[in-house]
């Protein structure tokens, strides 16, 4: 059986060793993303407390306007069901427990504060 991490290290640390290998894969539930890792084949795992989503100043005004209205967990699923390849791991602090999604699509980043961590290697 494959050792689980719960520890955001091991996800920043894969991040900074290879960003460009790191992928948003899927939504499990309401708030849990999962990230998989091309190069050191682990499945990150980050459970969300609370999603909250930032509307790009391209965006304009009535889209503002609208997605204030929506949970940011309902934006982040939405986004990842029309445009899953267009979302990226922007940034993430471990000591705060913070990760930042960035879509490129729409161009909205999403910050999570995360509740926990779980990395499982292959």
């Amino acid at each position: 059986m494959a050792p689980i991490i719960r520890s955001g290290a091991f996800l920043q640390q894969c991040w900074s060793v290879h960003p460009l290998c790191v992928m948003v894969t899927r939504l499990e539930g309401e708030r849990t993303v999962v990230l998989v890792c091309s190069s050191c084949k682990s499945a990150h795992y980050v459970m969300a407390e609370l999603v909250i989503s930032h509307e790009s100043s391209a965006q304009g005004p009535l889209a503002q306007q609208e997605a204030e209205q929506m949970p940011g967990d309902l934006l982040l699923a939405n986004c990842l069901r029309d445009h899953r390849t267009s979302v990226l791991l922007r940034e993430m602090d471990v000591f705060q427990d913070l990760v930042v999604l960035r879509c490129r699509m729409c161009r909205r980043h999403y910050t999570l504060q995360v509740a926990s961590f779980a990395t499982h290697q292959d």
